[in-house]
């Protein structure tokens, strides 16, 4: 056979040989590291700030770098390794910024917050086109808590995945100031595409992190007894996060946009609270004192947030009433959590023997009527001496715990159920063994467990101020929440002289069944009853939000569309200081996880309405009231 004819033959027998398409051998995608924001970026002399930046992909595995990871874009200092959150900016107040960011990737980038901090207004938008290099020059500006972040320049209002870990923080100090002591905590969401509003569903694939990381692999922060601790927490997502503290108050020192902060002056009324609702791009700073010893979470409280992280390969999860774990802290939660330890002299578990001198309580967890087994009833009954809470079907509300000031109490927590729970008195100042997160509170070698099915466990404190409180489940928080295992905690100064009928708790929880319904309770109830006031009394209403994923309810009490007039009282069980406790119009904006306090004096006799609203308006829970 001639060689032409072989060659044909070849091919026309051979047809998996195609022709060779030569090509450039893609670079290895690089692995990004946790950036905790305690270095700060670039080179500082002589008062400016020279930094460069630049956009890549990276490998990021938020779970620990042994999980899986996902390709994202994130920030670099020139010459060193991506990292999320972005590289810290950290700079005394003026000092000239020396800045200049190269975008590697394969779109324009829209970037903003590099630019001065603390002026209104001005653009602050640099688009950097692919493959370019932009050179800017600023001052810092004020003193206070920013952000940078970045996203496509040619879809500006959407969240790409691949885009929502381009963000760092920017913090500027006072001048003169000493070296910092606090920590910059950036929160962020990693989810696949979606509307910067978009609402967290409870089966979502999503990664939120407190910098860089997801819980149980965020940072666990440590601290000595009698520290003074600061964080900077910086909401870099888009999502609105009730932050809330375990076991202490803490002042919120400054609130901000993200271009200014607004810090508030030493000596003023402080803002003390156990819970600080941050939205989407704000940033606040927070002071608290490490006063006792124990293990303690710093967390957000809408429980969308601190779900256990789905596979990132988008495999369901198991049911939650299928889960058995050995740590209920660490195997069913996610998200939005830190640990914290202050280490000190252990204050020391107290004992059976001291009861004697101690108000003694039994809160029973039992099942409820009707339910299933992924969405169960249950309820609490509260027994004292012969005396109980109604055991009737069905358990809602959780009955009011009404504690005195000072008084030491006992409470005898029975699990009648058929799986473990905890119960975690919000907002309570108590030693750590009892805070009931189970399998977390307490200190080293002494850790508090899940309450097993058949067991109990006893809670020892004396409530230290009169306040509105709240307390729940801490052991699969969202089904046992949803379920009905929820209650308000009242500490007055004198029980026997507390007055149901001019001292109104309004409990807002979710439906049992049909939770997405577009409805919230009131009292237990979609329903509840009318509220019956007197003209010239005075009154006092506790507003306490447990739902479990609703951080943006408005509360308003209206006179047909007008709103009427109460005073402020407390926030969290905190009463305000006079310079706060001022008349206003009766709206509230209330998060997960918040209470507040408002005292109502009707003026005139007619109908008023109690409504409960989303922040967009739509109505979710109403109760009249009656006026006479």
């Amino acid at each position: 056979m001639r060689p032409a004819v072989a060659l044909v033959a070849l091919l026309s027998t051979a047809p998996l040989l195609a022709p060779r398409t030569i090509t450039r051998p893609t670079p290895p995608i690089e692995r990004s590291i946790v950036n905790d924001n305690r270095a700060p970026a670039g080179s500082l002399r002589n008062g400016v700030l020279t930094i460069h930046l630049e956009a890549r992909e990276a490998e990021w595995h938020p779970d620990g770098e042994a999980a899986p990871g996902l390709v994202v874009r994130a920030f670099a200092e020139r010459g060193k390794r991506a990292s999320i959150p972005g590289p810290l900016i950290r700079v005394p107040e003026g000092t000239e910024i020396r800045a200049s960011i190269t975008n590697t990737l394969d779109q324009a980038l829209a970037i903003r917050g590099l630019s001065t901090r603390g002026a209104a207004g001005g653009r602050d938008t640099v688009v950097v086109a692919s493959g370019a290099t932009r050179e800017l020059r600023f001052m810092a500006g004020a003193p206070g808590t920013y952000y940078y972040s970045a996203d496509l320049a040619a879809e500006p209002d959407t969240l790409s995945a691949r885009s929502a870990e381009l963000s760092g923080a920017f913090v500027v100090d006072p001048r003169g100031a000493p070296p910092p002591k606090d920590r910059v905590l950036l929160i962020a969401l990693w989810r696949p595409r979606a509307g910067p509003n978009a609402p967290v569903g409870r089966h979502d694939l999503l990664r939120f992190t407190i910098n860089g990381r997801s819980w149980p692999n965020t940072e666990r922060l440590s601290y000595a007894s009698g520290d003074t601790v600061r964080f900077r927490v910086i909401n870099a997502s888009g999502a609105v996060h009730p932050m809330h503290l375990h076991g202490f108050f803490f002042d919120v020192t400054s609130r901000g946009d993200g271009t200014i902060d607004s810090v508030y002056a030493p000596g003023a009324p402080p803002y003390r609270v156990v819970t600080e609702r941050t939205r989407p791009g704000r940033t606040f700073t927070m002071t608290w004192v490490a006063a006792r010893a124990g293990n303690w979470l710093f967390h957000c409280h809408d429980n969308y947030h601190v779900l256990r992280n789905a596979p990132l390969d988008g495999s369901a999860l198991p049911a939650e009433q299928m889960m058995h774990v050995s740590n209920h802290a660490t195997g069913m939660m996610g998200g939005l959590v830190m640990a914290i330890e202050v280490r000190g002299p252990s204050p020391g578990v107290r004992t059976r023997a001291d009861d004697g001198a101690r108000r003694q309580l039994r809160l029973v967890a039992q099942r409820d009527s009707a339910g299933t087994d992924s969405e169960p009833s249950f309820g609490y009954v509260l027994h004292e001496g012969d005396r109980a809470s109604s055991s009737a079907a069905p358990i809602l509300p959780g009955p009011t715990i009404v504690l005195k000031r000072g008084e030491p109490v006992t409470i005898t927590i029975v699990n009648h159920l058929a799986e473990p729970t905890a119960v975690h008195w919000h907002g309570i100042e108590l030693e750590s063994y009892f805070d009931g997160v189970a399998d977390f509170s307490g200190s080293r070698g002494h850790i508090a467990p899940a309450i097993a099915p058949g067991d109990s466990f006893v809670v020892r404190f004396t409530p230290p101020r009169s306040g509105t409180f709240m307390y729940h489940p801490h052991a699969d928080e969202v089904r046992q929440q949803q379920a009905g295992l929820t209650g308000a905690l009242v500490v007055v100064d004198d029980p026997a002289a507390f007055d149901s009928t001019h001292d109104r708790v309004v409990l807002i929880t979710v439906p049992r069944l049909n939770a997405d319904g577009g409805r919230v309770m009131l009292n237990g109830s979609l329903t509840p009853a009318p509220l019956d006031l007197r003209v010239g009394e005075r009154y006092r209403l506790r507003l306490i939000n447990v739902h479990p994923y609703r951080p943006s309810m408005i509360v308003r009490l209206l006179r047909d569309t007008t709103l009427v007039s109460w005073r402020g009282v407390a926030k969290d069980g905190m009463d305000l200081p006079a310079a706060r406790a001022t008349e206003r119009p009766a709206m509230q904006q209330i998060g997960n996880g918040e209470t507040y306090d408002f005292e109502v004096v009707p003026r005139e006799a007619g109908a008023l309405r109690l409504t409960v609203t989303s922040a967009a308006n739509v109505p979710l829970a109403e109760v009249g009231v009656r006026v006479r």
